[in-house]
C-alpha cells in the first residue's frame, strides 16, 4: 500500500470542470506534519533531534538533497531511522540525476526494509543550478530532466517488484535486473514527488502517491520568480492540474502536501498582522494577498489551525511541513490538528 494509505480509499476526488477556488473534495485527510531537517553538529545532535520531533508528534524527518552544508539524505535517514521508533524519514527530495535510479531503488528497498517501512521515497527532477555547475553536471532542460525523473520512477518500483525486469528508456536501460532486497512493504515505499509546473505536477499525479504543491522553481535559483508564482491562486492552478492529470479514481488516492518556506508563532495576532505587512511588499501583495500565501504561516497557535484548516478545505493540503528552526515553536500546532 502506498502512502495514501487505506484512509484515503473512500475519498472522493471533485468533478474535473468544479471552479479552481473551491474546496477539491467534499472529504478530507487528517493532517500530517514533518519537519525539513538539514545539518546537525554531530550524529548524537542529528539523534537528539530525530527523538524530538518523534516525541512531539511529527509524522516525518525529511533531509534535503543538495551539494551545500545539508548532510548526504541517505546516510542522514538511516541515523534518524535507527534512533526511533515510529518516526518516518524522507528526503525533499533526492536528485535524479545524482544517482543511478537502479543503485538508488537498492538503497531505498534497504532502507525501507531495516526500519520496518518507514521510508517516504521523495525524488526530483532537480532545480539548482550551481548544484550542477559547481559539480561539473550537465544543467538539462526542464523536460529532459523530467522525462529523466519518469524513467527513474518506473526503474524503482521495477527493482522493488521482487521480480527481473527490463526497461529501454531513452535515459536507462535495464536488462533482465531483480532488485533486491525485497523493500518492507510489497512493491516499495510510497513515492513523492513535488512541483510547480504542470508537466511535472501531471507526472506526480500519475506516478506518485504523494504530491507537493511547489512554488515554481524553473528559473534554477530562488529569486523574484519563485516569489511570484507562490500566490494562492497558482496554487489553485497547480492543484486542479494535479486533479486533471490524475483522474478521479487516482486523484481520491493521493495525499497532497506542501513544504512551508516560513512559519512564525507569534504571541499576539497584532504581531502576526505586523509580519504580513512587512511580507506584502517583498511579494509585491498586498497585507491580505500575503496572508494566504501558502508558503507561508504566521499567527498565534489559533491562527496557524484555522489557517492550516482552510487551506486544506480550498488545496486538498493535509501534510505539512515546516522548518527545522521552528519546529519546537509549531509543536501545538502538531498537538491540536494531527489526526485530525
Amino acid at each position: 500500500m502506498g502512502a495514501a494509505g487505506a484512509d484515503g480509499r473512500d475519498r472522493r476526488a471533485a468533478v474535473a470542470d468544479e471552479p479552481s477556488h473551491t474546496p477539491y473534495s467534499a472529504t478530507v485527510r487528517p493532517f500530517r506534519f514533518a519537519v525539513q531537517c538539514a545539518t546537525a553538529g554531530s550524529g548524537r545532535a542529528w539523534r537528539d533531534r530525530a527523538r524530538r520531533l518523534e516525541g512531539r508528534g511529527y509524522a516525518t524527518m525529511y533531509c534535503p538533497d543538495h551539494l551545500g552544508e545539508q548532510w548526504a539524505p541517505t546516510v542522514a535517514m538511516t541515523i534518524a531511522a535507527e534512533a526511533t521508533t515510529t518516526l518516518r524519514v524522507g528526503a525533499l527530495v533526492l536528485d535524479v540525476d545524482y544517482r543511478h535510479p537502479a543503485v538508488l531503488a537498492k538503497e531505498a528497498a534497504t532502507l525501507d526494509l531495516a526500519s520496518e517501512g518507514r521510508l517516504e521515497f521523495g525524488i526530483g527532477a532537480g532545480w539548482l543550478r550551481s548544484d550542477y555547475e559547481q559539480a561539473g553536471l550537465a544543467y538539462d532542460p526542464p523536460g529532459v530532466r523530467i522525462g529523466r525523473l519518469s524513467e527513474a520512477i518506473d526503474v524503482c518500483r521495477g527493482a522493488w517488484s521482487g521480480e527481473p525486469f527490463d526497461h529501454a528508456g531513452e535515459h536507462y536501460r535495464i536488462s533482465g535486473l531483480t532488485g533486491a532486497p525485497r523493500p518492507h512493504r510489497p512493491g516499495g515505499p510510497p513515492v513523492l514527488v513535488g512541483g510547480g509546473g504542470p508537466k511535472v505536477l501531471a507526472l506526480a499525479a500519475r506516478k506518485a502517491d504523494i504530491v507537493g504543491l511547489n512554488a515554481s522553481l524553473h528559473e534554477g535559483f530562488v529569486g523574484a520568480g519563485v516569489a511570484s508564482s507562490a500566490r494562492a491562486e497558482r496554487f489553485d492552478e497547480r492543484r486542479r492540474w494535479v486533479q486533471e492529470a490524475a483522474g478521479p479514481h487516482r486523484f481520491a488516492e493521493l495525499e497532497l502536501q506542501i513544504n512551508t518556506f516560513m512559519v512564525v508563532v507569534t504571541a499576539t495576532a497584532a504581531e502576526a498582522d505586523a509580519l504580513f505587512e512587512s511580507l506584502a511588499g517583498g511579494f509585491g501583495l498586498t497585507p491580505d494577498e500575503a496572508r494566504d500565501v501558502p508558503l507561508v504561516l504566521a499567527g498565534t497557535v489559533e491562527q496557524l489551525c484555522e489557517q492550516l484548516l482552510a487551506r486544506r478545505e480550498r488545496y486538498g493540503v493535509s501534510y505539512v511541513v515546516v522548518p527545522d528552526g521552528e519546529a519546537d515553536a509549531f509543536a501545538p500546532v502538531v498537538a491540536r490538528l494531527a489526526g485530525t
